[in-house]
């Protein structure tokens, strides 16, 4: 009897599971491209040459990417501020999300990769976001960044900028980091840049300042760019 039931229940909850998927395919609509095609793959690549056992994602929201690692046979641990950032009604239905703020973490386990994919950007306290990263990677272990940026000047928020594409609209700022800010994170954590890519994603001089240029270009050091993908590993 009560295997009976739990399968009727199971069967009404894929049928409203089913409804969801069905709704957002069909409510599709075309907004603009965004940078998730160079950072996933940049985060895929590198799962591809370390292996990692034990990963965590920060910042996860409502994206698929934990999900997506966890098929890779990783162990994944997912977490998010859902207090400061989110609404009550966000729901991730690709994976579990723990409820942690990095800048003042709750967790203690220790990590062999950790993923922040555009989030860094939007935590004004990014020194301590950053250091609670390292406190969680295991010995040796690698972290991957990604986010706004440009080689010789930090912005605070470039959905103030004159030309800003977007973003004027939204609670939360958008920080675009410079060397600067790489070199004292790394020095005071004891972290090592294994490799930096940059990327220009549009033809102004920061994120979201002018045309968007699709697809987007890898370019140099030397060369404009507004976002950045780092590989960094711990060193003890």
């Amino acid at each position: 009897m009560i295997r009976i039931l739990k399968t009727q229940i199971k069967n009404i909850l894929n049928l409203y599971l089913r409804w969801i998927c069905q709704s957002e395919f069909e409510q599709q609509s075309f907004i603009r491209f965004n940078e998730r095609p160079v950072e996933f793959a940049f985060v895929f690549r590198h799962i591809t040459q370390l292996y990692p056992k034990k990963i965590l994602d920060i910042g996860t929201g409502t994206s698929a990417l934990p999900d997506l690692m966890r098929n890779c046979g990783c162990v994944v641990t997912a977490i998010d501020n859902f207090r400061d950032y989110w609404t009550s009604q966000t729901l991730n239905r690709h994976f579990h999300i723990i409820d942690d703020d990095i800048t003042d973490s709750r967790l203690n386990d220790r990590f062999d990769l950790i993923t922040c994919i555009s989030v860094l950007e939007h935590i004004r306290k990014s020194d301590a976001a950053v250091r609670n990263m390292f406190r969680l990677l295991d010995r040796e272990g690698y972290l991957i960044l990604t986010f706004p940026y440009t080689e010789n000047s930090y912005i605070e928020n470039v959905y103030g900028l004159e030309g800003a594409s977007y973003g004027q609209d939204l609670p939360y700022i958008c920080q675009s980091y410079s060397r600067k800010e790489l070199n004292k994170w790394f020095h005071d954590n004891d972290g090592r840049i294994v490799e930096q890519e940059y990327w220009q994603f549009w033809d102004g001089s920061y994120w979201t300042v002018g045309d968007q240029i699709i697809p987007p270009k890898r370019v140099g050091r030397r060369d404009r760019h507004q976002m950045s993908c780092l590989l960094i590993k711990k060193i003890d």
